[in-house]
């Protein structure tokens, strides 16, 4: 899809698995398993989808997926799935090499938004991307230095520090455009310092919407994750996107919903719901 002056399309990096409840907060099993089966484990299955832009002489990826740097243990334990996809091989699908990209965009430092943002070569950490520049918030790099008890499991420094060794970190100082017709909207609901990537033109909008509203069905302002900090600073960040995203009629893209990559909202019964389903 076409929005201004980039190509947008989104990149399947593998799947993984997060405990249902984790993922849905308060709301009782009975309902969200309706559209999202747990296991034996009581995981549910997830996507780990990345924006590709293309355009202004510039290949920017948004987020990197999970990486596969985890040992056997942990990979089992979140049940990494790369068999299908895998992000430097959905890149070479779209006749792209690790140098050809330009930018990178993460909304933040979690392991499964950041992983790919690092690899091992040769045995050592390196960005996984050689001529990029990684962007991050400066407000999320200072937590991710300094987390909290409750998601210091999620910010795993090989993923982000070989990115200020190597020269290629660049912070961000708040929201607004990082590149013309790309702009950061900050969220602080999930945890501190998250970004939220708007690709815009006058005639189109879509947000990344990122841990904000990682599946359609946390399009429910009800449904939010207990892994958040501030879960009620989520569900007003949140009537605040669809808010603007029913006025403008926006794209919503979602990480982690494993069947739909995107969609467009509409009025349902009971509030806000997925409307026309969007694949790019």
């Amino acid at each position: 899809m076409l929005i201004g002056d980039y190509q947008v399309s989104t990149l399947e990096t593998g799947r993984f698995a997060l405990d249902g409840g984790a993922m849905f907060g308060v709301v009782p099993k009975v309902i969200w398993q309706k559209k999202h089966p747990a296991d034996e484990l009581n995981r549910i299955d997830l996507a780990l989808r990345v924006v590709l832009l293309q355009g202004q002489e510039r290949v920017i990826l948004v987020d990197t997926g999970i990486g596969d740097k985890f040992p056997e243990k942990q990979a089992h334990m979140y049940g990494i799935d790369q068999s299908q996809s895998h992000l430097l091989s959905s890149l070479a699908q779209a006749n792209l090499r690790p140098e050809d990209v330009t930018d990178v965009i993460l909304t933040h430092l979690h392991f499964d938004h950041a992983g790919g943002a690092t690899c091992l070569r040769d045995g050592q950490l390196a960005p996984t991307f050689p001529r990029a520049r990684y962007w991050v918030q400066r407000e999320n790099w200072d937590w991710a230095l300094n987390p909290s008890e409750k998601d210091r499991a999620s910010y795993l420094p090989e993923n982000f520090l070989p990115l200020h060794e190597s020269g290629q970190l660049h912070l961000l100082e708040g929201p607004g455009d990082i590149f013309p017709g790309i702009r950061a909207r900050l969220s602080q609901g999930h945890t501190t310092g998250q970004q939220l990537i708007e690709i815009y033109s006058p005639e189109e909008t879509a947000i990344y919407c990122a841990d904000i509203i990682p599946t359609a069905s946390h399009i429910a302002v009800p449904f939010v994750m207990g892994y958040d900090l501030r879960p009620l600073q989520t569900i007003a960040e949140k009537k605040d996107i669809l808010a603007d995203a029913q006025t403008g009629n926006w794209i919503l893209i979602f990480e982690h919903d494993p069947h739909i990559a995107a969609c467009r909202i509409q009025r349902g019964e009971k509030g806000l719901v997925a409307g026309e389903i969007l694949q790019f």
